[in-house]
Parts: structure tokens; C-alpha cells; sequence
């Protein structure tokens, strides 16, 4: 049964949860939304609030769902979704139809979606986003992710909500 708990009573590694088991990012409401694999990310405090930071890039779809709705969720899944999480960050929800690929089922949480699948699910209010700037890079190998100049955009999230299954 689905709890709310607060983000400071997560025992789960953050750090292994999204490097290494992956998580969706999702943005949008109802039938209107996308989700897209995300490995990228932070979470903590900042400004007196409890946040969580993530990286998109602009050619992606889910870009203009974040960018144009206030709120967004963070699905994990605990690992065992591996395949499903590779088509969400391979595909592009302009090309397919990824819930279902996926088999996902999505509900309704606040203002934005989540995945009934999902173990946690950290929803989210958007409060400050910055776009990455190359002259900050210290460590010259960061660019090697952005052979393009394709560099993401930094979103803050206010954590609102923690549910747990």
C-alpha cells in the first residue's frame, strides 16, 4: 500500500537509485504529458527547501512539458524495469507511444503524473532552472558530453511530496 513520508525519511542511496537503477522524469497532466529516463541528478537543500536538481537537454521532448508545467515527478523503479527505463531514454515520446511500450500505467499525482509500477515517487514544484554554461567547466573532460554544444538545462525542484510503495 502507497505511504507519503517525508524525503528526509527516504533510507533508500539516492546516488545508486538514479546512476545505477534509473528513474523517470515526467512532466504534464493527464493525457498530455511525457516521461524520459533520467541517471543525472542531485537531491538536498537549497534556499531552506528540500529539492532535487535535474539535467534536460533542449532537443528533447520532455524540454517543452517541463518548461511549459509548473510541476514534475521523479518515478523509481527499483531495477527491475531496466528495459522498460531503456525504452524511455531511447525513444522520444514525439515518435512513439511510450506507456505503451512500456506497459506503464500512469496516475494522476498533484499536478503532474507518476507510474502506479513506480516504488517512488518524488513530486515536485519548479522553482528556478539555470542553463549549464561551458566557461563555468573546470575538469576540460566535461565536455566530452557535449560534443554537440548541446548543454542541459538545470532544473531545482521543490519536493512537495514522497510517496513510497
Amino acid at each position: 500500500m502507497a505511504k507519503e513520508i517525508s524525503i528526509r525519511e527516504l533510507k533508500s542511496n539516492f546516488v545508486k537509485m538514479l546512476s545505477e537503477d534509473w528513474a523517470l522524469l515526467t512532466a504534464g497532466k493527464d493525457d498530455r504529458f511525457n516521461t524520459m529516463t533520467v541517471s543525472w541528478g542531485g537531491i538536498g537543500e537549497l534556499w531552506n527547501k528540500d529539492v532535487a536538481f535535474l539535467f534536460v537537454r533542449p532537443q528533447r521532448y520532455t524540454y517543452q512539458f517541463i518548461e511549459n508545467n509548473d510541476y514534475f515527478t521523479l518515478s523509481f523503479f527499483g531495477g527491475e524495469y531496466k528495459k522498460e527505463l531503456g525504452i524511455c531514454g531511447s525513444k522520444s515520446g514525439k515518435d512513439v507511444d511510450k506507456i505503451a511500450e512500456t506497459g506503464f500505467t500512469p496516475v494522476s499525482i498533484g499536478e503532474s503524473i507518476g507510474f502506479e509500477q513506480a516504488k517512488i515517487t518524488v513530486y515536485m514544484k519548479k522553482i528556478a532552472y539555470q542553463d549549464m554554461n561551458p566557461n563555468g567547466f573546470i575538469d576540460d573532460s566535461i565536455m566530452n558530453n557535449y560534443k554537440e554544444n548541446d548543454f542541459h538545462r538545470i532544473y531545482v525542484g521543490e519536493i512537495l511530496k514522497v510517496i513510497v510503495e
